[in-house]
């Protein structure tokens, strides 16, 4: 009887066995720097010297803080750009390589590789071909006799910001690429047979099977790049202009980790950051419950 007590019990202990290590290693560099990033809010620090607790201070400077504001505008502004951009080429460039050509394969990978970059070199490399001296785009639209196109890519405070979001879609558009093209391959072909049957054009046949049949993978794309705009422009918005020129490239992390890092202020800086989650929480949400109506639909 011990025997089958015991044996029971190491089959019920097996699944708890096996998630804890990744349990652990969630709480300690997930869960704890997350609450603590919490506390830290609440409190005056500079990161060396002992905490002064303030209780909500830091966020009530934060929602009046004009400069803040103006980095969560152009964070949105971002996004959404992004979102459209990154999903309506990658929609289609998918469309374009489910079709049999000539070098086929070989676009698919050259379309795909900048995925496999990192920031700082994205970063780099187009704050070379943006650069008014010797860049390659300035050089080749006046070479082609399009000089009125010249710009200071990134210098310009009008011009900075999307300049940084075309490099962003360049970036990232193969891979949404990858996923719609894994869209399309799911359709069933019958659709599209009868559709020439019925004499349906290739328009009716993109609006009334192609979009529909690819809803799921449609809302999956678009909430994806509306989540990861919000905590994945860093990197390349820190690199090629560091937030200016005049705060006009300024997003919510770079001002963030500017306030932490620059100006010393930790619990400010934190504040921001639990701002910005409950941003990212909300879409998050949304994402969810698009994702969960879409598979009720299927059923």
């Amino acid at each position: 009887m011990d025997h089958l007590k015991n044996a029971k019990l190491k089959s019920r202990m097996f699944p708890y066995l096996m998630c804890a290590p990744a349990l652990v290693i969630f709480t300690v560099f997930v869960l704890f720097p997350f609450l603590y990033g919490i506390y830290i809010s609440m409190h005056n620090w500079n990161g060396l010297s002992a905490m002064t607790w303030n209780g909500l201070k830091n966020y009530l400077y934060v929602l009046t803080d004009s400069v803040f504001w103006l980095s969560m505008k152009h964070t949105f502004i971002y996004a959404i750009l992004v979102t459209i951009l990154k999903n309506v080429a990658g929609l289609l460039l998918a469309l374009l390589v489910s079709k049999e050509f000539r070098g086929r394969t070989a676009f698919r990978v050259a379309v795909y590789m900048p995925v496999t970059f990192s920031y700082v070199v994205i970063g780099v490399l187009w704050s070379w071909i943006y650069n008014p001296t010797f860049g390659i785009l300035n050089n080749f639209l006046d070479t082609v006799g399009a000089g009125f196109l010249i710009q200071g890519w990134l210098s310009d405070p009008n011009v900075a910001l999307y300049s940084i979001i075309f490099v962003d879609v360049w970036k990232w558009c193969g891979f949404h690429m990858i996923l719609y093209l894994a869209g399309l391959q799911s359709i069933p072909r019958d659709l599209y047979e009868a559709a020439d049957i019925d004499g349906a054009s290739r328009m009716q046949k993109f609006l009334r099977i192609t979009l529909p049949q690819l809803n799921s993978t449609l809302v999956i794309n678009v909430l994806m790049s509306i989540t990861g705009a919000f905590i994945a422009n860093y990197d390349v918005v820190n690199i090629m202009t560091g937030g200016g020129p005049f705060n006009s490239t300024e997003v919510a992390l770079t001002y963030t980790m500017r306030t932490a890092l620059s100006l010393n202020n930790m619990g400010k800086a934190c504040a921001m950051s639990v701002l910005l989650f409950l941003f990212v929480l909300v879409f998050g949400f949304i994402q969810m419950r698009a994702m969960s109506r879409d598979e009720n639909y299927a059923d």
